[in-house]
């Protein structure tokens, strides 16, 4: 690969046109055919991309979620990746920045990967923001062995609505406090290791309750609200230094004089309040431009590309019309705008590109550090230990509740539910142990109504202690204060099965604490 030419060099070596292709990260997918991968290779070698971000694949895109497509998995995407990494830098006249969204770990976009705890899970953690800079270290190594310079993480949206149907298990909690010095800690991660971060969803998406996938989220608290609480986490991480500001994709007026346009493509909310006011001079980068809270919005090709930019942002994410975008810009932009928002990117590039990324030889071993934070997060709650120890003494039966959110079909789940309940009729103390279907809360968490409402039978009916292996927002849906005792595990990892059933035996006890309201 190509080194990286510092930028005065760089600033007389590149055409006006190649500057401004500098800006743009096209989508690239790992499982691509070829007639796909060679069309990327011909648009980043015509049209000077500066950067790439990597996604599983076009079907997997969370704008497809109402396509319903197949999603084909690939037990070889890691190789698949870093070979494709590997043909798209040598198409490239000069290094790209590769990027991915690793907010859990390079699996939260391929197989076979090391996944850590989702940041709600950290949320949980008392104290301990070593452990933190432990995950944003370890997840910065496997994006070395990709060969990925730029993980688009963590997420400082502070989540104050249960019904989040796009942030909940992203974000770190509802105390802005707790939100910022946990982001913090796995950003100081990350740069021990040399990656770069970027928080998002600016200027704050925690209190929404449309996935901006699919529509545009509107916010509509006043100034001074969001000002103490959505946007502290980033004044205080803008304040320590960080790589670069992803702005999400969601209307707030109040920041925006009274306009509903998206935070991605308002001056107001990129040029007068993170730049002015909140004094941010480094990289700014779009939201995914795909992302229909936008794209729906702007028919004509790249007139997104350009109000993205002309609003402030230096680097388009997920620009799907690049040509066009290119050629927009070249004919509307200053040539002032141009050279700020180069010289910003040009910076980037030169720091994360000092080295070759490829040569980190393994991916990290999670279990070790995942056994750790599932011991730390462990969250009593609902009851008392003695409550449980109590329970421990009686003959009680174990109820299992887990499936996908496809097997078994759902047409058969009314029948296996009527099973169920006939063969605890005759039990009076029930350890339930809970995993929904999914992690996001579209219709019940993936649980059907008959299910949500046998669990909540045995709750009110039997002496019940829960043990739930996933999202707390489930909760929502569950009459969990009948229940003897509720102990929030978040994840249905190995290690914390492990945690849950040594906490279960008396032999842990519970440190976390729920980092959000359920209600």
């Amino acid at each position: 690969m190509n080194k990286v030419p510092d930028y005065q060099t760089a600033n007389s070596l590149l055409s006006r046109a190649e500057k401004v292709g500098q800006l743009f990260m096209p989508a690239a997918f790992i499982n691509d055919s070829e007639a796909e991968i060679e069309q990327l290779e011909h648009l980043i070698r015509t049209k000077g991309i500066g950067s790439l971000c990597f996604f599983h694949s076009r079907a997997s895109a969370a704008t497809n979620y109402e396509g319903k497509k197949e999603v084909v998995f690939n037990d070889a995407s890691f190789e698949t990746l870093k070979k494709l990494i590997e043909r798209y830098q040598n198409a490239s006249k000069y290094p790209l920045l590769i990027a991915i969204d690793a907010e859990w770990g390079l699996a939260m976009r391929i197989e076979n990967t090391p996944q850590y705890p989702y940041a709600l899970t950290l949320g949980a953690i008392q104290g301990n923001n070593d452990l933190i800079f432990q995950v944003g270290k370890n997840i910065a190594k496997d994006c070395k062995a990709a060969g990925i310079h730029w993980n688009l993480a963590p997420c400082v949206d502070v989540n104050s609505n249960p019904n989040n149907p796009v942030i909940g298990y992203r974000s770190f909690g509802a105390d802005k406090l707790k939100v910022a010095e946990k982001a913090l800690a796995f950003i100081k991660g990350a740069e021990s290791e040399g990656i770069l971060t970027s928080i998002k969803h600016f200027p704050g998406h925690g209190d929404t309750a449309t996935d901006s996938h699919l529509g545009l989220p509107l916010v509509e608290k006043p100034r001074t609200e969001l000002t103490a609480n959505e946007l502290y986490a980033f004044q205080q991480i803008i304040d320590k230094g960080v790589d670069s500001v992803m702005v999400g994709h969601l209307s707030v007026p109040s920041l925006a004089n009274g306009e509903t346009t998206s935070s991605s493509i308002s001056p107001a909310i990129i040029k007068d309040l993170l730049r002015n006011d909140m004094g941010y001079q480094g990289v700014v980068i779009s939201d995914a431009l795909n992302m229909h809270a936008v794209s729906k919005e702007y028919s004509e090709k790249g007139q997104l590309e350009w109000l993205a930019f002309d609003a402030g942002n230096d680097v388009l994410c997920f620009a799907e019309n690049v040509s066009e975008g290119i050629t927009t810009i070249l004919q509307k932009a200053s040539s002032e705008q141009i050279e700020e928002s180069f010289k910003r990117v040009w910076a980037l590039k030169e720091k994360a590109i000092e080295r070759d990324v490829s040569k980190t030889p393994r991916l990290t071993e999670p279990k070790q550090l995942n056994q750790t934070l599932a011991e730390r997060s462990l969250t009593l709650l609902w009851g008392s230990e003695s409550a449980i120890a109590q329970f421990r003494a009686t003959d009680f039966c174990t109820l299992t509740l887990k499936r996908s959110a496809s097997q078994p079909k759902l047409q058969d789940l009314p029948s296996e539910i009527r099973q169920m309940r006939s063969q605890v009729a005759e039990e009076t103390d029930i350890l339930v142990l809970l995993t929904p279907p999914q992690v996001k809360p579209a219709n019940r968490f993936g649980f059907i109504k008959e299910e949500i409402d046998f669990i909540n039978e045995l709750i009110q009916t039997k002496n019940v202690v829960v043990y739930l292996f996933g999202n707390p927002y489930m909760l929502q849906h569950l009459s969990y204060e009948k229940a003897t005792a509720v102990v929030v595990v978040y994840q249905d990892f190995t290690e914390f099965q492990d945690a849950a059933t040594e906490h279960f035996l008396g032999k842990l006890s519970a440190e976390g604490k729920l980092p959000v309201s359920i209600f």
